[in-house]
């Protein structure tokens, strides 16, 4: 059996209610709903969250609400892995036989139901305990630069410092989407960013973080501009 599970709690303190908030004429958590639907990969698709009016959100864009988060692991400090650690321990409380999960971020209106498949057939295909979305980082991030409490200036990896731009390795970020794994590797707490994992390489303009008010006006000119 495989699942979603879409963690979203009602705490939001830098963008209030963001997981239920209007972005670009639906309910932001709706997108990653609907994304998992259609992407049919799942037998069910299942919110985490501790709100009754996010839970009431997401049943109408058909997800499944089967319990209410624990306060524990409904605060600021609660990790992704424990939401869903809690909702696989509950599927297994069912006898529902999961083997397979995937994780995706309530905050994710790029999600792409294509990327979701390609993330399931790279973890079955390839033998590893993750999949997960990622994105190249627009610059060399070898390049990177700090500044002292003076605001002087200096190269994090000096190293580079004459090293061509074309003869850098490329890096690569989280981008946020989704995050397939086995069961017990999520259960077992592995590590996510490791080589027991593969990515899915999402092109940038369909990964935005949104953490803050700026994030929120720039993801929602972007989507309009590429949807």
């Amino acid at each position: 059996m495989k699942v979603a599970i879409i963690p979203a709690r009602g705490g939001s303190k830098r963008i209030p209610r963001k997981n239920i908030r209007d972005f670009c004429g639906k309910p932001m958590i709706a997108y990653s709903i609907e994304a998992a639907i259609l992407s049919g990969c799942f037998d069910k698709v299942l919110v985490s969250t501790d709100d009754p009016e996010i839970a009431a959100v997401s049943k109408q864009y058909g997800a499944e609400v089967p319990f209410i988060r624990p306060s524990e692991i409904a605060n600021d400090f609660a990790t992704t892995t424990e939401v869903v650690r809690h909702a696989l321990n509950w599927c297994e409380a069912q006898s529902w036989g999961v083997e397979i999960a995937c994780c995706i971020y309530a905050t994710a209106p790029f999600i792409d139901k294509a990327d979701l498949l390609l993330g399931y057939d790279a973890l079955i295909k390839q033998d590893v305990a993750y999949v997960f979305s990622a994105s190249s980082y627009p610059f060399p991030i070898q390049r990177a630069l700090a500044l002292d409490a003076d605001g002087r200036v200096s190269m994090i990896q000096p190293e580079y410092l004459k090293t061509r731009s074309q003869d850098l390795k490329e890096c690569y970020h989280d981008a946020g989407q989704f995050y397939w794994g086995r069961k017990a590797a999520f259960l077992n707490d592995e590590p996510i960013f490791s080589d027991h994992s593969r990515i899915i390489l999402i092109p940038r303009d369909r990964v935005q973080d949104i953490d803050t008010q700026e994030d929120w006006n720039f993801a929602e000119l972007l989507f309009r501009a590429t949807k």
